[in-house]
C-alpha cells in the first residue's frame, strides 16, 4: 500500500497558491517531493476553478462543506483504491470548513485520515486595534459594502487577498466569527454535532506573528470548541526553536519553511 493522499484546502480571499508555486516552492510542492500524492482544491470559482467568481456567483461556503469537500473525497478514495484513507489539511478558514464537514457528516470521518491546520479559528475574539481595522472595520462593515456594489469582493484587485469572495461566503464567514457555528442554509448546528465527533489524529499549528486572522488564543478556543482534547498544537514561535515568528501566510509561503517546520509535518504524514 502506498502513502496516504492528502487533500489541502484554502481559506477565505485565498486560492491553492497558498500551498504551492510554480517554481516548486510551498508545502504541497515538499510533501510531494517527498514521495506523496497531493490534491489542492481551488473551491468554486477561485484559484483555477471556473467559472470565476463575479457578479450573480451564489455559491457560499455551505456548498463547500456540504457538495465540494464530499465529492472530492470519493473522487481520491476512487483514485487510490488501496488507500486507507486521505489525509486533511487546511489553510485558515479552510480548516474551519474542513472540521464543519467532519462534524456534520459521520459518514466520511472514517476516511478521513488526519486533519492537520495552519492559523484556523472559528471566531476571533482577540481584541486589539489591529483587529477592530482588520475585522470590525473592513471585513465586517466596509466588506460587505464593496460586494454589494460589485456583485462580489473583488479582494484581488483590491489587494487584500489571493483571491475573490461571493457575497455569500462574506456573509457567512461575518456571521460565524462573530455568533453561533449554524449553516445559513438549514440551521445544521455544527457546534452541538462537534462534541459528539470522534476526530481523526489532529494537529493545529499556529503562529506567533499571526496577531488577528489566526492568532494562537483563537486557534485554542476552536479545538476547545470542538473537544479536541488529544489534538496536537504547536505555536510556530522563536522561543519554541524556530527560526521565526510566523505569521498567518508565512507560515506556509516563507522560504524558510522548508527547513524549519515542514520537515517536522513529513515525519506526522510518513507516521500517519
Amino acid at each position: 500500500m502506498g502513502k496516504t493522499p492528502i487533500l489541502m484546502l484554502h481559506g477565505a480571499m485565498s486560492n491553492g497558491r497558498v500551498f504551492y508555486s510554480q517554481s516548486g516552492r510551498g508545502l504541497a510542492c515538499f510533501l510531494a517531493r517527498a514521495g506523496f500524492v497531493v490534491y489542492v482544491l481551488d473551491t468554486a470559482g477561485r484559484g483555477l476553478s471556473t467559472p470565476r467568481i463575479s457578479r450573480g456567483f451564489g455559491l457560499g461556503q455551505g456548498e463547500v462543506i456540504r457538495e465540494q469537500l464530499p465529492l472530492v473525497q470519493r473522487a481520491i478514495l476512487e483514485w487510490h483504491p488501496d488507500a486507507a484513507g486521505v489525509h486533511w489539511c487546511g489553510h485558515s478558514w479552510g480548516g474551519v470548513l474542513m472540521a464543519s464537514c467532519l462534524a456534520r457528516f459521520a459518514d466520511i470521518r472514517p476516511s478521513v485520515s488526519s486533519l492537520l491546520t495552519f492559523g484556523s479559528k472559528r471566531r476571533i475574539k482577540i481584541k486589539s486595534l489591529q483587529k477592530w481595522l482588520m475585522v470590525d472595520l473592513f471585513w465586517n462593515r466596509l466588506a460587505p459594502g464593496l460586494a454589494k456594489g460589485k456583485g462580489y469582493l473583488a479582494a484581488d484587485r483590491l489587494r487584500l487577498g489571493m483571491d475573490n469572495e461571493s457575497r455569500a461566503s462574506l456573509s457567512q464567514s461575518i456571521d460565524w466569527v462573530r455568533g453561533p457555528w449554524i449553516d445559513h442554509d438549514d440551521d445544521f448546528d455544527y457546534g452541538v454535532a462537534a462534541r459528539d465527533v470522534r476526530w481523526p489524529p489532529a494537529w493545529f499549528i499556529a503562529g506567533q506573528g499571526d496577531k488577528v486572522l489566526g492568532n494562537p488564543a483563537d486557534v485554542r478556543e476552536m479545538l476547545a470548541e470542538c473537544g479536541m482534547q488529544e489534538a496536537k498544537f504547536t505555536l510556530l514561535a522563536r522561543c519554541n526553536g524556530f527560526l521565526h515568528d510566523y505569521g498567518h501566510a508565512n507560515m506556509l509561503t516563507h522560504i524558510d519553511a522548508e527547513r524549519d517546520h515542514f520537515p517536522q509535518i513529513l515525519d506526522w504524514y510518513r507516521a500517519g
